[in-house]
């Protein structure tokens, strides 16, 4: 019925066509094979399938939104997700909080009465302690686009913030702190004057100087026994947030050279969580006294021929006065019992700590006690019992400090004192582990230091 010619070119169209068909692959065949890339020129597949001739221009590119249903299962129509609608942005207002604000006075200035107040206080987790506010302290209120109150921030400190947010139950609130980083840094200085002179020109915070003296004052008393020469070096934290230096932090180790004897202090972490400054060898950098109870000079030295300046006969003082304004805070100078709290005759507002079976201390002429401080109470080292005063037989405000063993007076600024717990034998081998780590990164300063010393001079 038809020409030859024309049946040929049929037969050879249906060819085509179903070739076509049987080489065309689905959308996954299609996948794997653009994993693989050949090489047109030389017809090689490259091993690590990246083509390694230069590609031909990519053709333009096809986004499909919907396709027809076709008989091979492998070919799937290709759906657009969808884009997730943005949340409304809030209008945030700020006031830095001065004394005598309220919460009631600081809503009304945002716009809010006291019902969405107590609404916000009132609600869910930690909501309540915004009703805590401080003076330098920096509150926030956000409205939604309804000029509704959807959240309210309290920023404590650059750490520590309280962030209420409204939700379909109502408010809830959460603390929530930042971490910041800590970084190593070194500080190193001789004694001209004293401690506190030569650390602040060697860089350290007043903070630091105060923890420094803290870390060795069991061994050295810094009003009496550091003299022109001395030397310490210092590895501690500074804080960082956000890339920016904002505080200091601890104090990780420290050497405090007094009078040719080289005392290292490294800070210690053990597997309970609890740290404390330790020597090298285990041993506890404090012991279990303070050598003084007050950050002061004394005004009267121990001394058991010394005519009283009130009564004016020999009368043995059987403690150390230190003078200090009225007010100033008095540490216990050892984990104890309170054995009296009271008033003493011309002792005056007094406090007396048994510690263990054989040593007392004494603490007299108090303008106040501390809180809680009353007969039976436990008290740990460093706790303030009580503040200087001038009750009783004085002639002006101090501290009159005893220290008795076996009921005997003793000098505290001489009595050897006994010493705290050392590192246990249980935590000996991790300790030693945390040690070299420390040490290694305390020589590590101390000898960039010095090289940068050295390059300066010349």
């Amino acid at each position: 019925m038809f020409p030859k010619t024309h049946l040929t070119i049929a037969a050879a169209a249906t060819v085509v066509v179903t070739a076509a068909i049987l080489m065309s692959p689905s959308s996954q065949v299609e996948a794997k094979r653009m994993s693989y890339a050949l090489d047109l020129e030389q017809g090689t597949v490259s091993d690590n399938g990246t083509v390694e001739a230069s590609a031909p221009e990519a053709p333009a590119q096809v986004v499909v939104e919907e396709q027809a249903p076709v008989a091979d299962t492998e070919q799937q129509a290709t759906v657009t997700e969808p884009v997730p609608a943005a949340e409304p942005a809030l209008d945030w207002q700020t006031y830095k909080i001065k004394s005598g604000d309220t919460l009631s006075s600081l809503f009304k200035k945002a716009g809010f009465n006291d019902g969405i107040m107590l609404s916000v206080i009132h609600g869910e987790g930690e909501a309540d302690k915004l009703q805590r506010l401080y003076a330098g302290e920096t509150i926030r209120f956000a409205t939604n686009e309804t000029g509704d109150l959807a959240a309210v921030e309290l920023q404590r400190s650059l750490l520590e913030s309280l962030k209420i947010e409204k939700g379909e139950e109502g408010f809830a609130g959460q603390t929530v702190m930042r971490e910041p980083e800590a970084r190593p840094a070194f500080a190193s200085g001789t004694i001209d004057g004293s401690l506190y002179l030569s650390a602040r020109e060697a860089g350290l915070n007043d903070r630091l100087t105060m923890e420094l003296a803290g870390i060795f004052g069991w061994e050295i008393d810094f009003v009496y026994d550091v003299r022109k020469g001395d030397r310490f070096e210092v590895v501690y934290e500074e804080l960082y947030l956000d890339g920016e230096k904002f505080d200091t932090g601890r104090i990780l180790s420290a050497r405090f050279v007094n009078r040719g004897e080289d005392n290292t202090a490294l800070l210690y972490t053990d597997s309970n969580g609890d740290s404390d400054y330790y020597a090298p060898n285990g041993k506890s950098m404090r012991k279990a006294f303070l050598r003084t109870p007050i950050n002061a000079r004394v005004s009267s030295a121990f001394n058991l021929q010394r005519r009283h300046p009130v009564l004016d006969v020999v009368r043995p003082h059987e403690g150390t006065d230190y003078g200090a304004p009225t007010g100033t805070p008095i540490k216990a100078a050892g984990a104890g019992r309170v054995r009296f709290s009271g008033w003493k005759g011309g002792y005056g507002r007094t406090v007396i700590l048994q510690h263990g079976d054989n040593i007392t201390t004494l603490y007299a002429h108090m303008s106040r006690l501390g809180k809680g401080i009353k007969k039976g109470a436990r008290v740990k080292q460093g706790e303030t019992i009580g503040y200087v005063g001038s009750s009783g037989m004085v002639t002006g405000p101090h501290l009159h400090y005893e220290f008795r063993l076996n009921g005997s007076p003793r000098n505290s600024r001489t009595v050897k004192l006994p010493d705290a717990k050392p590192v246990p034998a249980s935590e000996m081998a991790r300790f030693k582990r945390h040690t070299e780590q420390r040490l290694a990164q305390f020589n590590g300063f101390r000898e960039n230091f010095q090289q940068l010393a050295l390059a300066s001079d010349e």
